[in-house]
């Protein structure tokens, strides 16, 4: 019987082989971000020139238009305020809100227009299974993305905004846990960034163990503890910068020897050998090790 002859794949060109980086920048921070006036600075609204919601206004271009986004929020109105009143006073354009708490709303023709009228992109704190719940397969998400990639737009994120950036998303598990297996739930984020499962107020909620487990679940991921009032600002989609007063904790596991995350029962504590983890300042750069899109 004649062997089947199997036909060749066609190479792919450059453009077809690599996914191309995101136009856009995206800024995670670890919540509780300094918005008080700094006394005796001259400069507009007092606030400190090296101010993370300063250089989010700063990285913003075009018509500097920026949409505040308090969907996470349990009280839309409160978590939106400062944000507006800041914003104009450090000389953004044009500055809404747009408080989507429906899924019908992420389908509606206003929404739309004010996210395409928009060169920056602010998401408050508050709940980010509330971000995915109403935000995931919408036009207005699939839209956002697509601008993400094709247009220097600027996302922004704060505590739950920052934490439903990435893929996976943490979005259950107290501060004191982390140590047995399955306390800590995790979902599929705004995947504004992937391979990345970023954790807010790291430091001072103490939450370096329940990255840990994330991490066993999957060494491929990267991890970034955002401590407060302290940010990562990401160009290219792997290029990132530290700003802030505290410390970004980079949890890295793709070199780890062992883990019995598969092996034990639920309620069993976990073991994790040969992390790597980085502390990093304000200043310091780190290049995600993002993997190439091999299903183009």
């Amino acid at each position: 019987m004649p062997s089947r002859k199997t036909k060749p794949h066609p190479k792919k060109t450059e453009t077809e082989s690599t996914c191309l980086p995101p136009k856009g920048v995206l800024i995670a921070i670890g919540g509780h971000e300094d918005k008080s006036p700094r006394p005796g600075l001259e400069d507009e609204a007092n606030s400190a020139p090296d101010s993370i919601l300063r250089r989010f206004v700063d990285e913003v271009k075009g018509s500097k238009n920026i949409l505040v986004l308090p969907i996470a929020s349990q009280e839309p109105e409160e978590a939106a305020r400062d944000y507006v009143e800041l914003f104009n006073s450090l000389g953004a354009g044009r500055v809404e809100v747009l408080d989507l708490q429906t899924r019908e709303q992420g389908h509606g023709e206003e929404a739309l227009r004010q996210m395409e009228e928009a060169d920056g992109f602010m998401f408050t704190g508050g709940d980010q299974l509330r971000l995915t719940a109403l935000l995931g397969g919408t036009p207005w998400l699939k839209r956002l993305k697509e601008r993400f990639t094709h247009d220097e737009i600027v996302i922004a994120g704060t505590s739950a905004g920052a934490a439903a950036m990435s893929t996976p998303m943490i979005y259950q598990g107290r501060d004191n846990q982390g140590m047995l297996k399955d306390e800590i739930h995790v979902t599929t984020g705004l995947q504004f960034v992937h391979d990345v499962a970023i954790d807010t107020h790291f430091v001072a909620r103490g939450r370096i163990i329940r990255m840990a487990q994330i991490i066993a679940t999957n060494p491929g991921c990267i991890g970034l503890g955002l401590e407060e009032d302290t940010a990562v600002v990401i160009r290219d989609g792997r290029e990132l910068e530290v700003i802030g007063s505290g410390v970004v904790t980079v949890v890295d596991g793709q070199d780890c020897t062992d883990t019995n995350i598969h092996r034990i029962q639920s309620g069993e504590a976990i073991t994790i050998r040969d992390l790597r983890v980085h502390i990093l300042s304000c200043g310091e750069f780190y290049t995600l090790p993002v993997q190439e899109d091999l299903h183009r």
